[in-house]
């Protein structure tokens, strides 16, 4: 089961969060990943790096050993784990995207994030993923800005090449 919550959250201590997202794991087989929302071009750019990354661990050919791991590294379309790091959140506001998956799991336990539609693709997004994604303007004059999720999507499947 895929749980996602999606809204704001303020974080004064990254490493408190962190420990309060390993504590509400019940077992190991059970995933709570927070992804800083600004880099995801939408929930099907989220929901197609976490099928690669399940894909690739039931086929053994996973870069990561930790699922969340493999997740970020998919959804950051990268093999580098320092780089996939940079996916997840930080101290201070954050547009959050928290993802469950495993059966056990409460996420009602992060009360601290406000609801909202921070996960969904707009414009404003575009000079971030930009960046983050290494997207040329060639590539957007090429084929319009409103298709940086599909350049990203790009990136995700890539993922897999480079192996």
């Amino acid at each position: 089961m895929i749980r996602i919550l999606e809204g704001e959250i303020f974080i004064k201590d990254i490493e408190i969060f962190l420990r309060k997202i390993k504590e509400n794991r019940k077992n190991k087989d059970s995933v709570i990943l927070a992804l800083d929302a600004e880099k995801l071009a939408g929930e099907k750019h989220l929901m197609f790096a976490i099928e690669k990354a399940m894909n690739s661990s039931k086929t053994g050919r996973n870069i990561a050993k930790d699922r969340g791991k493999e997740i970020m590294l998919y959804a950051a379309g990268t093999r580098q784990i320092n780089k996939a790091m940079k996916i997840g959140v930080h101290n201070g506001r954050n547009n959050i995207a928290l993802v469950a998956i495993g059966e056990d799991i409460d996420i009602s336990a992060f009360d601290e994030i406000t609801p909202g539609n921070v996960l969904r693709y707009d414009r404003s997004k575009s000079p971030i993923l930009m960046d983050f994604f290494n997207i040329t303007n060639e590539e957007i004059k090429a084929v319009g800005e409103d298709k940086i999720p599909e350049l990203v999507l790009e990136r995700v499947a890539l993922v897999d090449v480079m192996k």
